[in-house]
């Protein structure tokens, strides 16, 4: 019996099919605009929490409290959080807005002063050239890493290795020669927001200092060993560091995975108002489908009159009405959830992200997309099957 009232319903939809494929694309629209909403959503969250954890925020950064102390992070501070258990690495922070210059162009650049190793501030790959090494930070080395964005802007291709770039540092401009070409974590941010985050170059901390006459450090970035709560550890280096200089307040160790975590909530949070927004549109469909089949039933009006005379009954009537809405929902779905994977797939190829999807989100959206069907549906289907024969029969 189902099946025969699939197969009717499937041969009444085929009858119209001008107005049955309008009805599709509606629901199919409003199916897409959930997925490429949600999915976007997902790939941006997740591409934003990447790139923040390669640019450090994903462990905790120890830095002095300006409003409490006029003291600095010290060689001394690096020593004791490097040595302290439980710490996986340490590395210091030396940062500085300037200027560079290269082929008679100049460019605004973030200057990052690192340590040789592979730290977890920055993630850094390597693309030609080499990393710094030890004799680089102990000799304070003219020498630095690019960003191979920079690179291209300047020279319209990645390898650059052995060219010389020049750094404004107080006034002067100070030759550094390229050893190496990365790519860093901040690429993809660079990317949507380049006039905000300017290019990235890399020195030697100890360059970087000597250069700017300045020993302190920003702050120290510091990991802890899996399985350890930074949230704890933060509050005893802090106390270690203040115990150090003898102070009972004026350096403060933030948990920045905490603030990660809590950025990743806020987005969360707006892709799930947007989807909710777009799944407006999956109601006025559900509209568009209770229309179509009230003019549906007053098309086959007479028709519904046979069948009832012939022993059709009730259910079988709305069961025949209710399965055609159900078709065109699950139709509209489909076509929407190709279409809206098919733009993220495009979306992902262009701009060379990895594809993500929020499968309960798109599940949640068919979902709700075929139940608008049936409830929007119910209504023509009990008209149609409240029909008396008789006065059915009477329509022309």
């Amino acid at each position: 019996m189902l099946l025969d009232r699939l197969h009717y319903g499937l041969r009444n939809l085929c009858r119209k099919g001008g107005r049955t494929l309008l009805t599709v694309i509606s629901i199919a629209i409003g199916v897409t605009s959930v997925v490429l909403i949600g999915s976007i959503g997902e790939i941006g969250r997740q591409e934003i929490d990447r790139e923040l954890s390669a640019m450090g925020l994903g462990s905790i950064a120890v830095s002095a409290d300006q409003k409490l102390t006029q003291e600095e992070m010290t060689q001394e501070d690096l020593q004791l959080l490097q040595s302290y258990p439980k710490v996986q690495n340490a590395v210091p922070i030396v940062t500085q807005l300037s200027t560079i210059r290269m082929r008679g162009m100049i460019a605004n650049a973030m200057v990052w002063g690192i340590s040789q190793e592979d730290n977890q501030l920055i993630s850094l790959e390597l693309r030609h050239g080499r990393k710094f090494r030890e004799s680089d930070l102990s000799g304070r080395a003219a020498v630095c890493l690019l960003d191979s964005q920079v690179a291209e802007l300047f020279y319209q291709r990645e390898n650059v290795v052995g060219k010389r770039l020049d750094l404004l540092i107080d006034g002067s401009y100070l030759p550094l020669e390229i050893v190496g070409v990365v790519s860093s974590g901040g690429s993809v941010l660079q990317n949507l927001v380049g006039d905000v985050i300017p290019s990235f170059v890399y020195l030697p901390y100890t360059t970087l200092q000597d250069y700017t006459g300045d020993p302190s450090f920003q702050q120290i970035a510091v990991t802890v060993q899996e399985g350890e709560s930074t949230q704890v550890l933060a509050q005893r280096l802090e106390e270690a560091v203040n115990r150090q200089h003898q102070l009972d307040r004026g350096f403060k160790a933030s948990d920045l995975t905490r603030q990660k975590d809590s950025l990743n909530r806020l987005l969360e949070i707006v892709t799930l108002a947007l989807s909710a927004v777009a799944a407006v549109s999956l109601v006025v469909a559900g509209l568009g489908i209770m229309t179509v089949m009230v003019v549906s039933v007053q098309e086959r009006t007479r028709e519904i009159g046979i069948k009832k005379s012939l022993g059709a009954t009730q259910g079988m009537i709305l069961l025949e009405f209710l399965m055609e809405a159900l078709l065109l929902a699950v139709a509209g779905s489909l076509v929407g959830l190709a279409a809206g994977l098919g733009g993220v797939w495009i979306g992902c190829q262009v701009f060379s992200l990895q594809m993500r999807l929020d499968i309960p989100l798109l599940l949640i959206s068919i979902l709700v997309s075929v139940l608008t069907g049936a409830l929007f549906g119910a209504y023509p289907a009990l008209l149609a099957a409240r029909m008396r024969p008789v006065d059915a029969l009477r329509c022309q």
